[in-house]
């Protein structure tokens, strides 16, 4: 029997910077989370300790400093791409590697300069591959809270045994939207392009009259790659935050779809990918992202 080294990578994980670009008494805030992995010829390490070929992570991790101190970071893309094309073209053992960065949203305080209130939970998040000569950039946002409070039905479902569940025609919808979506092309105005298909999958959401979540996350994937020819494919993780009518009947009140009890856990997962038919090869885009 034969023991061989498998598909690696290595790097340094949740790198957090803040940059702080003055321009006079206007300041303005960058908050990143930053991951870097790098991949290549790594076998000696992994098989006999020999570390010649290993870039280590707190030069990584310096890096991401250094590259913030000489040149503005800009929108997450292309500090991705510089940072990714350089540690591949530094060092002739690494062929390849991966960036993955979330933004963290702060809002400028109303009438201050250099003061600054957190957006919430939002974050917007770049993962770029960079493999020889060749890079892939797959842009999207994490836990992007939305609710309705009608337009949305669940009924029609089967039944057994088990199934408890009552058939619906009126009831809350709300979810906690994870998007990525494949890029394609040249010359992309990324922070253009993230504004408008954020803007995009919420008016989908809030528009579209919902049969069953399913149908939501197609409409809001269909809706995108009509709008946007830049992208490719559109991935959609989305968590059914389910709210349930609060029996009042004890109490002798009738409950006509007014008060809730929000349930944080068990809840409906909800996941698909939406293609377009003349999309270009996806390439290393998607490998060793989490999948969904």
């Amino acid at each position: 029997m034969a023991i061989t080294l498998g598909p690696n990578q290595y790097g340094k994980a949740e790198v957090r910077l803040v940059t702080v670009q003055r321009e006079g008494t206007v300041h303005h805030l960058k908050d990143l989370t930053v991951s870097t992995s790098l991949r290549g010829d790594l076998a000696a390490t992994h098989l006999t300790g020999d570390n010649a070929d290993v870039v280590a992570t707190d030069t990584q991790k310096n890096t991401v400093y250094a590259f913030a101190k000489e040149a503005p970071v800009g929108e997450i893309e292309d500090f991705a791409l510089r940072l990714g094309r350089h540690f591949v073209g530094s060092f002739e053992h690494i062929t390849g590697a991966r960036i993955l960065i979330d933004e963290h949203g702060w809002n400028r305080i109303s009438g201050h300069d250099h003061a600054f209130s957190q957006a919430g939970s939002e974050k917007r998040t770049t993962a770029v591959t960079v493999q020889g000569d060749q890079a892939w950039v797959v842009s999207g946002l994490d836990d992007l809270v939305v609710l309705k409070s009608t337009g949305s039905e669940f009924h029609g479902f089967p039944r057994d045994e088990y199934t408890t569940l009552a058939e619906t025609n009126d009831r809350i919808l709300a979810t906690a939207v994870t998007a990525r979506w494949r890029y394609q092309g040249d010359g992309i105005d990324w922070a253009t392009s993230h504004a408008e298909v954020r803007r995009i999958l919420l008016e989908t959401f809030a528009d579209k009259h919902s049969l069953s979540l399913q149908q939501t996350l197609y409409a809001m994937g269909e809706a995108v790659l009509k709008e946007r020819e830049e992208v490719a494919e559109v991935r959609l993780s989305l968590p059914n935050k389910h709210h349930f009518l609060v029996d009042l009947s004890p109490f002798g009140l009738k409950n006509d779809n007014e008060v809730f009890y929000a349930a944080d856990r068990p809840y409906g997962l909800i996941e698909g990918v939406v293609l377009r038919d003349d999309a270009e090869d996806a390439g290393l885009a998607w490998h060793t992202l989490a999948a969904f």
